[in-house]
Formats: C-alpha cells, sequence, structure tokens
C-alpha cells in the first residue's frame, strides 16, 4: 500500500517540537542568566557594599594619583581601564591584567587606600554575561545562542498558530483553566504564557540578535552607517571600536561597534602640541588631563577610559548610558590629548537609535525599576512557557521513544505560515542552512519509514 506523502504542515509540526527540544534549554538559561544581569544595580550593592562605597571627604584624588598609587602596588600589571567615580561616595575602579588574570581594582578616591580586588571573570554579573553571550565557551557558543534565538522566533509565529484560541470561547486560550488537570493544565499554561507573552518576547529574541556575532555584526554593517567625512582626517588603527569590548564587560555601544578605532601620532608630543598638558614620563598626556576633557566635553558620569594599547594606541572615553541619548564615545591621542573623534546619539542614524533604545529596554535599564519588572515579568513568561511545554511534550511523547507527540488532524494547512517560516530562514542565515537540515534529515528518516512500513506490509 503507498504510503501517504507528508504535508508541509506536517512536517513543520514535527520541526516545531524537535526545534522546540533545541531551544527550550538555551530559552531556560538566557532568562535565569538573564535575571541576574536585569537586577545587577541591586545585586552590586548588596554584595560588594564595601568596595563600592566609601565615605565623603573634602576632596578627591586626581585621577594620576590614584593611577600611580595602584602601579605602586602592582608594579607587574598591565592597566587596561579606568572608571571615574560614578558620584559622591563612590569608589573609581581600575581594571588590570595581573599574571593572566583580569582584576577588578577599587580604589577609594578620596583617601588613595585601595579597597579590595575581584576576578573579572569570576564575579556572578561576568558569569551571568558571558552565558548569556556566549556560554563561557567563545565563538561557538555565540552561535550556538544566535541559531536559538533565531529558532525560537520561528518557534514563536508557529506556536501562535498552533496556540491561537478558536471558537467563542477564549478559555484555553487567553486565560488557563485552573479547575483542569494532567496534560490539559500543562497546555493551557503553555498556550496562555506564550500567547501573552510573544510579542515581548519577540523583542527579546530580535534585541538579543543584533549584539550576536554573525546576524548582529550583518546587521550592524548593513544599517549602522555614519558619515564617512568624520574620519577623513583622523588616523585609523585598522581596528574597530567593538574591538574595546570583552564577552564580560561591555565598554562601548553597539551603535558605535563598527566605527574606525583611531591611532594615536607618536611624534605629536614633539611638536609642540601637549604644551600646558600634564605628562607621564613615558610622553602620554596624563589620566587626569583625560578625565577633565571628558568634563568638558559635557561626558555624564558613569563612563570609562580605555588606557592606549602600544605606542598608537588612544585613550577611550565610552559612556554605555542606561539613556542612551547620553551615549558618548570620544577617542584622544595620547601624545598630545587632541580629540580624534567624538561620536554622540546626535549622529546615531535611526536604526541605531532604535536598537540603542531597544537594547536598553532588553537589559531594564530605561525607566528604572518599572522597567526592571516588565522585563522580569518576560523572563518568567518564557521560563513558565519553556516548562511547560517540557512536561507536555514528556506526557505526550510516544511510549519506548524519543520523538514527537502523535500530529493534530484537525488542523488546516496554512499557506501563509510556509511563506512566514521560509522568510525567516532567509531573514537569519543560520536558521535557514539549520532548516535545510532537518528538512533533509525528516525527508530521509520519513522515506526509510515508510520503506520499512512497505517492506512489513509486503
Amino acid at each position: 500500500m503507498k504510503q501517504p506523502t507528508p504535508s508541509f504542515y506536517n512536517l513543520a509540526w514535527r520541526w516545531h517540537f524537535y526545534a522546540g527540544l533545541f531551544v527550550i534549554p538555551f530559552l531556560i538559561l538566557l532568562s535565569l542568566t538573564g535575571i541576574v544581569y536585569l537586577f545587577k544595580p541591586q545585586l552590586d550593592q548588596l554584595m560588594y557594599p564595601e568596595l563600592l562605597q566609601v565615605p565623603v571627604a573634602e576632596q578627591r584624588l586626581d585621577a594620576d594619583r590614584q593611577l600611580a598609587l595602584v602601579r605602586q602596588a602592582y608594579p607587574q600589571a598591565t592597566i587596561r581601564q579606568y572608571l571615574p567615580p560614578a558620584g559622591e561616595g563612590r569608589s573609581a575602579q581600575f581594571v588590570l591584567d595581573q599574571g593572566g588574570l583580569q582584576l577588578n581594582l577599587f580604589v577609594d578616591p578620596y583617601r588613595g587606600t585601595l579597597l579590595g580586588s575581584q576576578d573579572a571573570q569570576g564575579t556572578l554579573q561576568a558569569i551571568a554575561r558571558r552565558l548569556h553571550g556566549e556560554l563561557m565557551i567563545g565563538t561557538l557558543g555565540d552561535r550556538l545562542i544566535e541559531l536559538a534565538a533565531g529558532w525560537g522566533i520561528v518557534l514563536l509565529v508557529s506556536g501562535l498558530y498552533l496556540w491561537w484560541p478558536r471558537g467563542s470561547s477564549g478559555a484555553g486560550g487567553l486565560w488557563p483553566r485552573l479547575a483542569s488537570r494532567g496534560r490539559l493544565f500543562w497546555r493551557d499554561l503553555h498556550a496562555v504564557s506564550g500567547f501573552w507573552g510573544a510579542l515581548l518576547l519577540l523583542f527579546m529574541l530580535l534585541t538579543g540578535m543584533t549584539w550576536t556575532g554573525f546576524w548582529g555584526a550583518q546587521f550592524a554593517g548593513a544599517w549602522n552607517h555614519f558619515p564617512a567625512a568624520m574620519w577623513d582626517a583622523v588616523p585609523q588603527s585598522g581596528l574597530q571600536a567593538r574591538s574595546l569590548n570583552s564577552a564580560n564587560r561591555q565598554t562601548v555601544a553597539w551603535a558605535v561597534e563598527t566605527t574606525p578605532l583611531p591611532a594615536s601620532d607618536p611624534h605629536a608630543g614633539h611638536k609642540g602640541q601637549a604644551t600646558g598638558m600634564a605628562a607621564s614620563t613615558q610622553g602620554q598626556v596624563g589620566l587626569q588631563r583625560v578625565v577633565d576633557t571628558a568634563a568638558e566635553r559635557g561626558v555624564q558620569p558613569g563612563y570609562s577610559i580605555t588606557l592606549p594599547w602600544g605606542e598608537t594606541g588612544v585613550y577611550s572615553i565610552a559612556l554605555f548610558a542606561d539613556d542612551p541619548r547620553n551615549d558618548a564615545t570620544l577617542h584622544l591621542d595620547q601624545y598630545s590629548g587632541a580629540v580624534l573623534a567624538d561620536v554622540r546619539w546626535k549622529d546615531y542614524g535611526p536604526v541605531a537609535r532604535t536598537v540603542e533604545t531597544g537594547v536598553m529596554l532588553h537589559e531594564g535599564k530605561l525607566f528604572g525599576l518599572a522597567n526592571q519588572l516588565l522585563m522580569l515579568g518576560v523572563c518568567l513568561l518564557v521560563l513558565l512557557s519553556a516548562v511547560s511545554g517540557l512536561v507536555m511534550w514528556w506526557q505526550r511523547r510516544p511510549q519506548g521513544r524519543f520523538g514527537v507527540p502523535p500530529l493534530r488532524h484537525d488542523l488546516p494547512r496554512w499557506k501563509t505560515a510556509i511563506v512566514i517560516m521560509l522568510l525567516l530562514g532567509a531573514a537569519f542565515p543560520l536558521v535557514g542552512a539549520s532548516l535545510l537540515l532537518i528538512w533533509g534529515l525528516d525527508r530521509l528518516l520519513f522515506s526509510r519509514q515508510g520503506a520499512a512500513s512497505r517492506l512489513q506490509e509486503g
């Protein structure tokens, strides 16, 4: 007997479950690490008050004096960054490399006391950020996160169709039937949490995708542009500003990641350009001069200063602000102190402004506690939907097999869904490639199963 040819909908049904089993662990991990990072301000103050808070005194030590104290205490270390106090009663912070270990070193800016240090990659927030962005395994982890996020969007679209309320009653689709038990109870939890959290989850996935190493980099390269004239007279290092970011520390904003990183002129300090500027014994302008430049240029507190690396490196002042309208990225020649580049919100294009605003909403920073609580609600909805989906699969899986639950036959082929899935595959190349792979494997397995059935019947 000839076996029926499976429709695209039948294939999509199986893909939905297989992809769900792949994506759900990632969604759970992203939600849990996201909650940790979401409440970073509160958790940091709770966990490290002795490092972050200091008694206020009449006058602060300048940045050069603080730097000298750190160099005296860690003569073999390479100092990477300086974070001036973000406000009164707050400590200053240096980031340095010491024997292959990156340290956060905290300094009392009023008394010059070293308050303590922490492993920059071993803090709760650093671990949560690295897990959230790359699973702590580098490029491979970044690609897996990107693939999971892309498939999350596919699951979201297909899930909305599969669980969209049908009929006049919204019970089970718009709100759970709390009196139900067993599989129906878990089905309602999955449907309702997915339905009400769909748009917010889509927002979270899309804004998160902009930071990925493959799709995010392509997206930034295509849409994130600045006038070329901004860099015409600026010596360039051949690097991009994204080189200042790392897996555990965000220095520059997404909008400026693709901008050129300028280079310093090693002869600038000998051309009379540094007259009147405090310089170190290496010919660099002093760190305090860079702090003064930030103040003169109106950069708000909370910024970091990345110190020059090599003889052509630059000082980079970067504020990745909670309100992106306050973002600032400045690069200074290390010898003359001249400002080589100054990029602000006014220089961002429409796409960059949209993405930066979305990222701040994603991280719960734009509207303070209200924004944090909203994003917490999204994370909890994702967790509820993911866990209930796993329970549903476990309850309906074919006995003795790691397979897909029986297909529902009361649903018609959804042609619009086919078009949407093809468009998503084109928009997200990793998803498209995996979609083709799954389709090929599914066809191969289905044909073998069909052949086996025909042999048995024969």
